[in-house]
């Protein structure tokens, strides 16, 4: 923070509760207030004791996180290991507990989705950010009803899809699919009802997004990756991307940068990573070498 009166840096007084600039000694604010806690802790252990909230709310769970669990370890609420006689029926009361929390039909469902979107994000090695999004989008349509007449396992795959678009991270439908339990005809339909329902505005696939992932796929350097990134620049100001899969262009992209900076890779390779065919490759390259100038490149 800056002062608004010299532009000096502004320190904060914790003790007297003002913004102070250290150039004018100007006091920006006083009475400021702290939003930690009111409790002081010097190590892990009195922090964790002392510590009085719980997990944050997690759109993964059924209930959201805010139920109370049994926890795991043998210990009780003192810090000490239970004996070896009271174990067995700790652990009774942790599976009871299990089942109580999960006793609406709603809840079940949840825990089956959510399971299900942990499975999906774990193959396709996508971020927890999707998972969050793609439970968010499976809460939306449960509480319009959406699922109803539909399997768990197409809106699930549905969602994912859907938040992958929204977060930019190319995914497609074939490769949600893949891993899906449900065939692409009827995810296809669960995220055509998304897209009326509940998800106004996707932003449609770009080239772009296509060549980060297309360039750690092939081994390839940050220098070809900038390359790439700039042909596609060039070639969307020409609109050769006009009427082309995002795909297909992004392999052809990448395939010519990596033959000016001398890494080269084979049409076959970059199409079965990108996952379009060799001829759509060929002909993106052949568009884009005759229509670019390549002394932008020099």
């Amino acid at each position: 923070m800056k002062c608004p009166y010299c532009g000096g840096k502004v320190i904060k007084d914790v003790t007297r509760g003002e913004l102070v600039c250290l150039d004018c000694g100007r006091v920006i604010e006083d009475h400021t207030i702290d939003h930690g806690p009111e409790w002081r802790a010097f190590n892990d252990e009195q922090r964790k004791r002392r510590e009085r909230t719980g997990s944050p709310l997690s759109p993964l769970k059924p209930d959201q996180g805010l139920s109370t669990i049994i926890d795991w370890r043998n210990i009780d609420g003192s810090g000490r290991v239970l004996k070896a006689e009271n174990r067995p029926r700790i652990s009774r009361l942790r599976k009871l507990n299990r089942i109580i929390s999960i006793s609406a039909s709603t809840e079940k469902n949840y825990n089956i989705a959510f399971t299900e979107i942990g499975r999906m994000i774990s193959q396709l090695g996508l971020p927890k950010s999707i998972a969050s999004e793609a439970a968010i989008l499976y809460r939306h349509a449960a509480k319009k009803r959406l699922i109803k007449g539909r399997s768990i396992e197409s809106m699930v795959a549905a969602c994912i899809y859907a938040a992958c678009r929204q977060y930019k991270i190319p995914r497609s439908l074939d490769e949600i699919s893949d891993v899906a339990r449900a065939s692409k005809r009827e995810i296809g339909r669960s995220y055509r009802l998304l897209m009326r329902e509940i998800i106004r505005n996707v932003p449609p696939s770009r080239a772009l997004d296509y060549i980060p992932r297309l360039v750690n796929d092939l081994g390839l350097n940050q220098d070809t990756k900038l390359l790439a990134t700039k042909i596609i620049e060039v070639a969307s100001e020409l609109r050769l991307g006009s009427g082309r899969i995002p795909k297909g262009l992004a392999a052809a992209a990448v395939y010519l940068a990596a033959i000016i900076i001398d890494k080269r890779h084979t049409q076959r390779d970059i199409a079965n990573n990108a996952g379009v065919t060799e001829v759509t490759v060929r002909n993106r390259f052949k568009e884009i070498i005759e229509k670019l100038n390549f002394e932008i490149f020099v």
